[in-house]
């Protein structure tokens, strides 16, 4: 078995209708971040884990981890790319989170 790297974050905000301020406050603590931080990107995704009401989830890659910790986010793997997109950052961030994935999936073939 192979151990999951957990090396990326993830943020529950809930039902994405009453997130508005915590998302603001993702977007602004993101933009003012050190300018490495530019070069990576806050994701989001609509997740439902068998509910009726989806929750509202953000993922921040390990590049940003002070602002993940700053924010309340905890440790996770990465997220699957399907149904992600980009809430702050730069869109190349996801691509490159497809590639990988894209990557991982050819080397376990």
């Amino acid at each position: 078995m192979v151990a999951c790297k957990k090396d990326w974050f993830v943020l529950n905000v809930g039902d994405a209708m009453l997130a508005g301020d915590e998302l603001d406050r993702v977007k602004t603590r993101f933009e003012w971040a050190d300018g490495s931080a530019r070069a990576s990107a806050v994701l989001m995704r609509h997740e439902s884990e068998g509910r009726l009401h989806c929750e509202l989830k953000l993922y921040f890659p390990p590049e940003i981890e002070r602002l993940a910790l700053d924010v309340g986010a905890t440790r996770c793997a990465a997220p699957a790319p399907a149904g992600l997109d980009v809430l702050a950052g730069d869109p190349g961030r996801l691509k490159r989170l497809r590639s990988d994935a894209d990557d991982s999936a050819a080397d376990s073939a």
